[in-house]
């Protein structure tokens, strides 16, 4: 890999490793937030399914650890690709891959799962694995 590939490919993995923290930790908010107990006849049972209050957030976080761990495993596909098509395909896979996690964070943000200081954080470095992806696609394109 070059030198420029590389850092791409550390930011990424520095983003998965994010990802992967917030992933834990929304859950875990949302775990202790409402307590997985119902009322049955009047007692107090523990209910093993997901509960209804932990799905959307379950559901939200699962979607974006899906997107945000797979532009680092697109890009490293993309470094080690056959051929020029193949890097330009894995690059801009990574690039989409990148913009749907904006939309993730976005959506747990508007919904209330992120405060403002996380969301801007988190966002701000995926916006710029977009900015240098989307460099990169450009550049694969002949558009500079």
């Amino acid at each position: 890999m070059s030198e420029i590939s590389d850092a791409i490919q550390a930011k990424c993995l520095a983003f998965g490793d994010r990802i992967i923290k917030l992933n834990d930790y929304l859950l875990e908010q949302a775990v202790n937030k409402k307590p997985g107990y119902k009322m049955v006849n009047g007692k107090r049972v523990y209910n093993k399914s997901i509960p209804v209050h932990l799905q959307a957030i379950s559901n939200l976080c699962n979607q974006l650890l899906r997107s945000g761990t797979s532009i680092g495993a697109n890009n490293a596909e993309a470094c080690s690709a056959m051929s020029k098509a193949d890097f330009k395909s894995k690059s801009y896979i990574a690039l989409k891959e990148a913009r749907e996690s904006l939309y993730w964070i976005d959506l747990l943000h508007r919904n209330g799962y992120l405060d403002d200081r996380m969301y801007q954080s988190i966002y701000n470095d995926c916006e710029e694995l977009v900015k240098v992806l989307t460099h990169r696609c450009k550049r694969l394109d002949g558009v500079d």
